[in-house]
């Protein structure tokens, strides 16, 4: 394991599986592990604001999930490999259970690691996906590789760069880029797609589904019957878009905090 050394703020260690590097952020404390998974183009940074709202009730440990941020790229993004990656850092960490929160991919992750390993789950929060899943992000296949400043790369990615600007690099080789393959994304998504209520509804713990209301990507009606058909399971609407987290930072730690805290 390495680390990013003393000083305030999470610290950022590493796993090794099968010469892969797993990056992940530990926010530390003495309270209960939520393990936070991130979705596409995304990394482990996405949830330090929610770190510290559920702090020091909730020690946070937050991966940058394989091809993300500082982690490595995986040579497949089954659905199978993103489940075993939790499963290695939770022995990793020598944590038996944890609560779980995912977004979007992670959310799927998220569910899919709790129907395999129930008796690991505490508790689960599912942010803005669904059971259904059916995305594609070939778009990403046009976004710029390199540019030699950061200001020109976000100029370069135009609408998209406000999604984006904590997923660049500086690249030892020189220059700016992307801090994942965007190759890697479009695979992933397609392994992603696909039916899973199996899994969803596999879940006998308590569980949270946390939906922008402006999502297009979790509708409303599906929303309601992922809440309905499994039992226990809560469903709370927030004014946000996909990424709930980012754009109600306030709201989405509140629900989290009250749903936590009551299991």
């Amino acid at each position: 394991m390495t680390t990013n050394g003393p000083g305030p703020g999470p610290v950022r260690a590493t796993l090794h599986l099968d010469g892969r590097r797993l990056s992940y952020l530990d926010h530390g404390g003495p309270g209960r592990v939520l393990l936070a998974l991130h979705g596409h183009f995304a990394e482990g940074h996405t949830f330090t604001a929610l770190a510290r709202a559920l702090g020091p009730r909730h020690r946070v440990v937050a991966p940058d999930q394989r091809g993300h941020g500082h982690s490595d790229p995986a040579a497949d993004y089954s659905r199978e490999g993103y489940v075993a990656d939790v499963a290695a850092l939770l022995d990793h960490l020598g944590l038996r259970t944890v609560d779980l929160l995912g977004h979007s991919l992670g959310g799927v992750n998220a569910y899919q690691f709790a129907a395999r390993h129930p008796e690991r789950v505490r508790a689960l929060v599912v942010e803005d996906i669904g059971a259904e899943v059916d995305g594609d992000l070939s778009f990403c296949l046009d976004w710029p590789r390199r540019a030699p400043t950061r200001a020109a790369l976000l100029a370069r990615l135009g609408s998209s760069a406000p999604y984006l600007a904590d997923a660049i690099r500086e690249h030892p080789d020189g220059g700016w880029g992307l801090a994942f393959r965007p190759e890697d994304m479009v695979a992933s998504q397609r392994a992603l797609n696909g039916g899973h209520w199996a899994d969803w509804l596999a879940g006998a713990g308590p569980a949270l589904l946390v939906r922008g209301s402006r999502s297009g990507v979790l509708g409303a009606e599906h929303a309601r019957e992922m809440a309905a058909r499994r039992p226990g399971a809560r469903l709370v609407e927030l004014p946000a878009g996909h990424t709930v987290h980012a754009t109600d930072p306030a709201g989405f730690a509140a629900v989290v905090r009250d749903f936590l805290g009551a299991e």
